[in-house]
């Protein structure tokens, strides 16, 4: 499992969404920058917290150019009712096997029980331009990943 690194490209994916359509990084290239969020559960404690900080800042991020886009390893269904009753206006995509955290090097948490939680932006040209790790600083995902967006180069 590599590790990735800012500056360097960040690993394309096809993943499904809540919703059971495909989403790919490359459909955001030169559009937007990449809000790409790795959290553990749906409707647990902590990725409750999470995902409504995401959301209430949402308006935010769309103004610095950004969409935000949450992965973890739960199902399509799962991710339908976590995005509808937490009211989440972003995709969340489902990685089953983890692969795709694999991919970016997300390490697992929690004595290796449960998928970390890191956040990386991803500017339009798909460079990594910040990454952010801390299972237990959950606002610190939201707050970084918008200071980057207001100087980010991209």
């Amino acid at each position: 499992m590599a590790k990735i690194n800012i500056g360097d490209l960040a690993p394309d994916f096809e993943l499904l969404n809540q919703d059971g359509h495909p989403v790919r990084l490359a459909d955001y290239l030169g559009k937007k920058n990449i809000v790409l969020y790795f959290y553990p559960k749906d409707e647990t404690p902590g990725c409750v917290k999470e995902a409504c900080g995401f959301r209430d800042s949402y308006e935010d991020f769309l103004a610095a150019g950004a969409e935000v886009v949450g992965v973890s390893a739960d199902s399509v269904d799962s991710h339908k009712a976590f995005q509808y009753n937490r009211r989440l206006p972003f995709q969340l995509l489902s990685d089953p096997g983890n692969k795709l955290s694999k991919k970016y090097g997300v390490t697992a948490s929690l004595m290796g029980f449960l998928p970390g939680r890191e956040t990386f932006v991803i500017g339009k040209t798909g460079r990594v331009l910040h990454h952010f790790s801390s299972h237990f600083q959950i606002d610190g995902h939201i707050t970084e990943a918008l200071n980057v967006l207001k100087t980010a180069p991209e």
